[in-house]
């Protein structure tokens, strides 16, 4: 009897003990974490992607491996829409998307198929005012000039809201300035061969990616593009000749109305480089993915790779980024209305 009560508590023990042993294994461990990025290889958000991948993972409970995946179409609409009706919610799916997506949902697009303030937001690793550059050998030396000019210049855009698209948008809104719009690019690197081609001529970018990556090097060198307007609201220190849009709209006496609108339409530039989770992940685990963003802000080898690449982290979190983005949908109905006219084709 005495031998059966023995044996009976060993095997308890050895129970207890392996069901809290198996309790207290993260549920990263053994696993990978998938960054789908909307974008082509080479892009500036594969570049991000990619450098996050080689280090967010140890800070991970766990030690998940990371990859990076590229499904690129639509201005990163396709991967959007995988995210958030495809992707698992399990905590084991991020995604790297546009910022100005949502501009597309408060329109009506039929492409939408998804409730841009659902996503859950990890985080953003830096801040993305665009620019406007144009090709040297046109007649376009300023906004004056496109305004006056009897041929718009061409420019690309991989598709509706993209800064490719919005910014000549406004800028033909705002300023009068006339641009004839080349889309369905799949991602930067078509644009760049369509530019040096000729197919086109400007193109609206981000200020970091400008600054940092091939072929905007070499072609500032070779002196084959000019900026001819940023969106910031202070001029960057890289282009103190370049007027913002804010200053152009004060020279050009933009009506009050249309500055809400532009302001509504440039906030995307908060949430940057957004990298996000489908709908529903477990708080717990999207709490792991934003602390372990966070950790990976301030890492050191994370930090050294940037700066090789000559980028620069201007980090946002995610608790802020939940809150930028249910405001950016959230606007008055006159606004969206006039995103509407502006921006619904």
């Amino acid at each position: 009897m005495i031998n059966r009560v023995l044996v009976w508590i060993l095997a308890t023990i050895l129970l207890t003990t392996a069901s809290s042993g198996h309790a207290q294994t993260p549920f990263y461990q053994g696993k990978t974490v998938t960054i789908v990025v909307g974008y082509l290889a080479g892009d500036g958000y594969d570049i991000w992607s990619r450098l996050l991948a080689a280090h967010l993972g140890k800070h991970i409970p766990g030690t998940p491996n990371m990859v990076a995946q590229n499904m690129p179409g639509a201005g990163s609409m396709i991967a959007a829409n995988y995210i958030y009706n495809v992707a698992k919610p399990d905590g084991l799916t991020i995604g790297s998307i546009g910022p100005s997506l949502y501009l597309d949902q408060l329109v009506g697009k039929k492409e939408v198929q998804f409730e841009w303030a659902k996503f859950g937001w990890v985080g953003s690793t830096e801040n993305t005012p665009w620019l406007l550059y144009m090709k040297t050998d046109t007649p376009y030396k300023t906004i004056e000039d496109v305004r006056k000019a009897k041929q718009p210049p061409k420019c690309s855009a991989t598709g509706t809201g993209t800064s490719g698209h919005f910014v000549p948008k406004l800028l033909e809104e705002a300023l009068a300035a006339k641009f004839t719009l080349v889309m369905g690019y799949r991602g930067g690197a078509e644009q760049d061969l369509a530019f040096e081609r000729g197919e086109v001529v400007c193109r609206s970018i981000s200020i970091p990616t400008f600054f940092a990556r091939e072929p905007f090097i070499t072609w500032r060198k070779s002196n084959l593009v000019r900026i001819l307007m940023q969106t910031g609201r202070k001029r960057d220190p890289k282009m103190p000749d370049v007027p913002t849009i804010h200053e152009l709209m004060n020279e050009y006496k933009t009506p009050a109305p249309i500055r809400g609108l532009v302001t509504a339409i440039l906030a995307s530039g908060d949430l940057g480089r957004p990298f996000i989770t489908p709908p529903g992940v477990p708080a717990e685990r999207l709490k792991i993915l934003r602390d372990a963003f966070r950790k990976t802000m301030a890492d050191q080898a994370f930090l050294a790779d940037v700066k090789t690449r000559r980028l620069e982290v201007d980090p946002d979190f995610g608790e802020d980024l939940e809150t930028i983005a249910k405001e950016a949908v959230n606007q008055p109905r006159d606004i969206v209305e006039r995103m509407k006219k502006l921006l619904g084709e």
